[in-house]
């Protein structure tokens, strides 16, 4: 007897052949086979960078003499600086950091030439948004570089410059105080995506879909009814997250928690919209996890959970503002560490409640209340 006719025999041969022949019929869960390796692949490659480049710097000049632009000038050639823009006062200053436009901000004292000039010790200040510390890290060894490099044009290497820098919001540069936030963005989005998909592709698979189908409700209130009962979920799992951060880790609460637990809610109904969207692609339970985690895979990685937002490329920054948790991370970040009100946050707020209104609008266009 040849090998060959012995492979054929050989009782697992038949199952083996089984499974490759169920695999190739079911040709959706296939290719998400194949496309998670080259997605994560692709997203690691690219978004995974700690060398944190151009964060957006305002400048308050109130010297405003060519010393003072020079200085300027050899922060931003650094490349760990990128100029946004003047302001006149420390109060704007404070509210660009607050609301998230700016990241750092170079202060120039009115007598920075004349002391430059005389030698008796110019000095500037760098105030940088220290709730990342490795964005702030960035810009502390740029700054201190940039000071280095203009005493030595200025004194002949005598140090008669020094920049100073004074981290917010976060002084110690603890990296609890920034993940612990995040956390509870990663956790509501891995429970609103993912449970809810799998839930409603549990009772298709377990044919109890078709009892809500031939119920008198119609498509919007069928939706509805799944998803509500997440949103007590969710506010527990943040409710959780939050008195652990505070008591175990010391994480700060500065602003407004009403504030907060309102703008959540525009989230979790935008992300149980994305679960319920999976659910109507999806016909398994293997298709709905799998999908559900090439949605969450980009919001861990794209949104500056882990890695700030400022060290992408310029293409995934731009897929980063597709992303629900992108904005979210800013609210809870901005509550939390900044003290950040709603005339700050209302923005991110508006673009959460019309990707809620889009991604339940798609859902429910896409829900059809018949079994295919």
């Amino acid at each position: 007897m040849s090998a060959m006719d012995r492979l054929r025999r050989w009782p697992l041969w038949p199952m083996l052949w089984k499974e490759f022949v169920q695999m190739r019929r079911d040709r959706f869960t296939l290719a998400l086979m194949l496309a998670m390796p080259a997605m994560q692949l692709v997203l690691f490659g690219f978004a995974i960078r700690t060398d944190v480049r151009n964060l957006p710097t305002v400048v308050l000049d109130e010297s405003r003499t060519s010393e003072s632009r020079a200085l300027v000038a050899v922060m931003q050639n650094t490349g760990n600086f990128r100029v946004t823009g003047p302001v006149a006062t420390r109060t704007e200053m404070k509210r660009e950091l607050d609301a998230g436009r700016a990241r750092a901000g170079i202060v120039v004292p009115p007598g920075f030439a004349r002391d430059l000039r005389r030698g008796h010790g110019a000095q500037a200040q760098v105030v940088v948004d220290a709730a990342d510390p490795m964005a702030s890290s960035a810009a502390i060894s740029g700054a201190a570089l940039a000071g280095t490099v203009q005493a030595r044009k200025v004194a002949g290497g005598v140090p008669a410059l020094e920049v100073r820098v004074r981290p917010w919001y976060n002084p110690g540069l603890r990296s609890e105080v920034y993940i612990v936030p995040g956390l509870i963005g990663v956790l509501l989005s891995m429970t609103m995506i993912l449970v809810t998909s799998l839930a409603v592709t549990r009772e298709r698979e377990r044919g109890t879909l078709e009892q809500l189908i031939v119920t008198p409700i119609d498509r919007t209130s069928l939706m509805l009814g799944k998803i509500l009962p997440f949103i007590g979920v969710g506010y527990v799992q943040m409710t959780v997250v939050l008195l652990l951060g505070r008591f175990v880790f010391g994480v700060p609460v500065r602003g407004s928690v009403p504030t907060l637990y309102a703008l959540t809610l525009l989230f979790v109904f935008a992300s149980l919209g994305l679960g319920l969207f999976v659910s109507t692609v999806a016909r398994t339970q293997a298709q709905a996890m799998q999908l559900s985690f090439m949605l969450l895979l980009p919001n861990i990685l794209l949104s500056g959970f882990m890695f700030p937002r400022e060290a992408m490329p310029p293409v995934l920054r731009g897929a980063s503002a597709a992303l629900p948790l992108t904005y979210y991370l800013r609210i809870l970040r901005g509550v939390l560490l900044k003290g950040t009100g709603m005339e700050h946050l209302w923005r991110d707020g508006a673009v959460l409640a019309l990707m809620a209104v889009l991604i339940l609008g798609l859902t429910v266009g896409r829900f059809s209340k018949t079994i295919e």
